[in-house]
């Protein structure tokens, strides 16, 4: 079967490669891919700036049917619409496994980094992690459940908006756009802040039941904030642009005492105005990928029409049309793109 590799470390080394299909071993599971979107992840290994274990099949945002199971699963069958956590092993033993934090496991190993992904059309995912899908969610909508539950552990979970927050939501990307609509499923009031350039993103951003959207440069973005707080600054700022101004900009519209949740990653080291942090008594609160309460929360949004995930699916393409499509990412031309299986 054909498949996305990354075939060395460093810049580079991605290729489509012709590989064996998966056998599904005891507590395993062998998911027909339907569609798999690119994260901001696989771009970062594609470019040589985040670790991966080559050669590996890159991709880990996936929905699918189960197309066969080994001995020992139960409550699955062949042809079951499904979704999968990522995680393909963690230890099982050390502190962070037994709070419950599996993101934070040492030895953690995942699909799309460590082990096989979902760039291909069979990806062999252990039984435990594996996710049926309600009839009322469709494959669209399934497939960003990933990145979705991602923006549940640091809005929800860690962060802990609550109704009457006033959210500022800096980068209106894919995790950004799924962020704000968390911050408003709580009770938050949304302000969603980017660039010039972002401009579809703004408006779908508004579409989607942001309160307001501002623009850096054109917008007076202090001054808003100050009107809508009435001069106290925002409760929680997300900042989901992975760039150091948009840092700086959200310390400074946060009140005093507020919470800064960072879920954007950066290219390279930031320089900020650290003081402020203490200051002010900011909370910071740093956000790395989720963990499985976070999956079963944000299938309840989806379920429930919530969060809505399809609108931010920009385009469907072959993985053998993957260096388009990371370049369409790259340069912010879509929202979010899947790639789909070719024979």
């Amino acid at each position: 079967m054909k498949a996305l590799v990354k075939t060395a470390s460093g810049a580079g080394h991605l290729e489509i490669r012709d590989i064996p299909e998966p056998v599904a071993g005891p507590g395993q599971v062998v998911i027909e891919v339907v569609a798999t979107g690119i994260c901001g992840t696989d771009i970062h290994i594609q470019r040589g700036e985040y670790n991966c274990v080559p050669p590996v099949v890159l991709g880990h945002e996936l929905v699918g049917r189960v197309a066969d199971f080994g001995a020992d699963v139960s409550g699955l069958s062949v042809g079951d619409r499904v979704i999968t956590e990522t995680y393909f092993r963690t230890c099982g033993h050390c502190r962070a496994c037994l709070a419950g934090q599996l993101n934070l496991c040492p030895e953690r190993r995942s699909i799309g980094t460590h082990v096989n992904g979902g760039f291909t059309r069979y990806v062999l995912v252990p039984a435990i992690k594996v996710h049926r899908l309600p009839d009322s969610i469709d494959d669209t909508s399934a497939a960003l459940t990933e990145p979705l539950a991602c923006c549940v552990h640091g809005v929800l979970e860690l962060a802990g908006v609550i109704p009457g927050d006033l959210a500022v939501l800096s980068g209106p990307g894919a995790i950004g756009l799924l962020s704000g609509q968390v911050a408003k499923s709580a009770g938050a009031t949304l302000v969603v802040v980017g660039t010039k350039a972002d401009e579809g993103r703004l408006q779908l951003a508004r579409e989607l039941g942001a309160d307001h959207t501002l623009v850096v440069g054109q917008d007076d973005i202090v001054g808003a904030i100050n009107d809508l707080s009435n001069g106290l600054g925002a409760d929680l700022t997300i900042e989901a642009a992975g760039a150091a101004p948009s840092v700086s900009q959200c310390l400074k519209l946060l009140r005093r005492g507020g919470t800064f949740c960072q879920i954007g990653l950066f290219e390279a080291p930031i320089t900020i105005e650290y003081n402020t942090i203490p200051m002010h008594e900011i909370r910071l609160v740093g956000s790395f990928a989720q963990v499985p309460s976070s999956w079963r929360r944000a299938l309840s949004l989806i379920e429930t029409g919530l969060v809505k995930t399809a609108p931010l699916v920009s385009s469907q393409r072959p993985i053998t049309e993957w260096e388009s499509a990371f370049g369409a990412f790259f340069t912010r031309q879509e929202c979010k793109m899947l790639l789909t299986p070719v024979a």
